[in-house]
């Protein structure tokens, strides 16, 4: 899966867990420029993109992740498997 489908995906997982469709996801969007991104919605988002994926991220991916393009990495990179 391409980074850009991937990322379509996400921005759609992004605005219905922060009731926002206004938000636009780039490689370096951060918990810092999504105003409702905070740790408890954190978790919930987290979820949504595993169902979306159907994957499991590990403690140590969650953990590391910086930006969204780290994320949108890990999801491409799965996808492949």
């Amino acid at each position: 899966m391409g980074r850009e489908v991937v990322r379509k995906r996400l921005t759609e997982v992004f605005r219905d867990v922060f009731d926002d469709d206004s938000i636009v996801l780039t490689d370096n969007t951060t918990a810092n420029d999504i105003e409702a991104w905070d740790s408890l919605e954190h978790i919930s988002l987290i979820s949504a993109v595993e169902k979306e994926f159907r994957m499991r991220f590990t403690m140590k991916e969650v953990s590391g992740m910086k930006n969204v393009g780290e994320m949108i990495s890990i999801v491409a990179e799965r996808a492949k498997k």
